[in-house]
């Protein structure tokens, strides 16, 4: 595979994180302290990501040594090869038309749109005092962090790092503890009437049916 060099791009770096996080912004809407704790840990991940992407190749670098010995006729700085699960599966041509780039791409797309959807019917069940159950939180509980961790796996699927990896399972406890305390806390507010709607309702993988939990108000 060979490329012309890849890296010390730091306005790309900085373009592609700020697209993504205006995005995700946009879609998130980031309010309270909590809100705004889960969107600067994907922020965290965002720019780990397109720093190795563009900047500076991290995860190349080091792991150069084991890359060349196995594979010596791959050019491991080129930006094609540090599309690292498609080249050590041993998938030739263009990486940006692979089904792992395509199923990133659905995913991120997916994921953002989700995040979207996920906060027209929270804002308004906040607004009339009332349990969101309806659009997404008809199949699942906690649609905006499941987003965002479809948007991680879709970066990982498309360009997975030493450091992005190694902060996903840490990101995805984060927002089990985050989703555990707005239960318990929904819990005391809407009584048995949240209970039920836990009991027919997914955390973070929606179920293809689920049982319709009325909103009720406070």
């Amino acid at each position: 595979m060979n490329d012309l060099p890849a890296y010390g791009h730091w306005q790309l770096v900085v373009f592609n994180s700020l697209l993504i996080l205006f995005f995700a912004f946009s879609f998130f809407k980031p309010k309270s302290r909590r809100d705004w704790r889960t969107f600067g840990t994907f922020s965290a991940f965002v720019v780990a990501l397109f720093t190795e992407m563009y900047g500076f190749p991290l995860t190349i670098y080091l792991l150069s040594g084991w890359l060349s010995n196995r594979f010596p006729d791959i050019e491991w700085f080129s930006h094609d090869a540090s599309h690292l699960l498609q080249t050590l599966l041993g998938w030739q041509g263009n990486a940006h038309i692979g089904p792992l780039h395509i199923i990133s791409t659905v995913a991120i797309v997916g994921g953002l749109f989700l995040l979207g959807a996920a906060w027209k019917v929270l804002y308004k069940a906040q607004k009339n005092g009332e349990i969101a159950a309806t659009g997404p939180y008809y199949r699942i509980r906690h649609p905006q962090y499941t987003a965002f961790m479809a948007i991680m796996i879709g970066f990982l699927l498309q360009w997975p790092t030493l450091p992005t990896v190694i902060m996903f399972p840490f990101l995805v406890l984060t927002y089990v503890r985050l989703a555990r305390r707005e239960e318990q806390e929904s819990l005391a507010v809407f009584g048995d009437h949240y209970a039920r709607y836990l009991e027919h309702t997914p955390r973070f993988v929606p179920k293809l049916f689920a049982d319709s939990i009325p909103a009720g108000r406070i």
